[in-house]
């Protein structure tokens, strides 16, 4: 009887010390996953921000013509997609401008500011 408590007593101290040890893997593993979702939603800012910048590039500033209403558009989208109110002021500011030199000046502006943005994340 005295051996079976023993091996008891060894199996319960065992049991415990892997409790303590898979919560302490789960507590790192959960932390591990926090800092994955953080660095994944950084990228998708970024892919975002990319994308943005290469459709305007490809529709405004390489552009033959006025740029159609669809394109307005979708730009316009994109820009409130990425969620970023002074990406959203820049825009406006371009949008908004009133004669050819000022529009460029916005443009650089936006340009500069969205590479900041995608570099900084």
């Amino acid at each position: 009887m005295d051996k079976s408590k023993k091996i008891l007593a060894i199996l319960v101290l065992l049991l415990a010390v892997l409790n303590v040890f898979f919560t302490w893997k789960y507590a790192t593993l959960q932390a591990n996953l926090q800092a994955a979702k953080v660095q994944l939603a950084g990228q998708n800012s970024d892919k975002k921000v990319l994308d943005f910048m290469r459709i305007f590039i490809e529709k405004v500033l390489r552009a033959k013509k006025d740029v159609s209403f669809d394109d307005r558009l979708k730009l316009e989208t994109m820009v409130r997609g990425l969620n970023d109110n002074q990406v959203l002021d820049q825009w406006n500011k371009f949008v908004n401008s009133k004669d050819q030199s000022s529009a460029q000046e916005e443009v650089k502006n936006l340009l500069s500011l969205l590479v900041q943005k995608a570099l900084s994340q």
